[in-house]
């Protein structure tokens, strides 16, 4: 497992403990989180610790080394270097964490894992996020439609990517 340690103004990104898997499914199941995450089982999480080709990270309080979110990022290894910036949960908002820590996985991704395309999807009603990932330099490139079931419905996504050039000009 690779090593990663990001330190910002107000958080730290690190790799993910064992024991930190309970926050990770806990934090999956609020509601504010639930309606745009599908929500993995504490063993899904544990096998993606053991995945070498998956980072599962904690972002923590700076001040306090206390989880405040998590972050999944898959296909670290490919040969293609694009990578899934797959999972990203706050679950303390509105103090600029998830800014931040979207900030961090873009160094940590383009500068440690060279990272040539950083790519997600958003549930296409996730207003806030998709807001977010703009002002971070992230381009909608497309929609997919229906795409996914969850909360007993039919969910469209959002498909987005920063490109290394476009990180490193901004």
């Amino acid at each position: 497992m690779m090593k990663i340690y990001e330190v910002g103004d107000l958080i730290i990104i690190r790799n993910t403990k064992e024991d930190e898997l309970d926050y990770v499914v806990e934090a999956e199941k609020k509601p504010e989180n639930a309606q745009f995450v599908l929500q993995w089982t504490k063993e899904q999480h544990r096998e993606a610790l053991d995945q070498g080709d998956i980072l599962h990270l904690i972002i923590a309080e700076k001040a306090s080394d206390q989880p405040v979110g998590y972050i999944i990022l898959a296909g670290i290894t490919g040969y293609s270097r694009s990578i899934d910036f797959k999972r990203i949960v706050i679950t303390d908002k509105g103090k600029g964490f998830g800014r931040q820590a979207v900030s961090l996985i873009k160094k940590i991704a383009f500068k440690r894992l060279n990272a040539h395309r950083l790519w997600l999807d958003v549930v296409s009603n996730n207003h806030r996020a998709r807001n977010l990932y703009k002002s971070e330099g992230f381009t909608e490139e497309g929609l997919m439609r229906e795409c996914i079931l969850m909360n007993g419905g039919y969910q469209s996504m959002v498909l987005m990517s920063i490109l290394e050039d476009e990180h490193l000009e901004a």
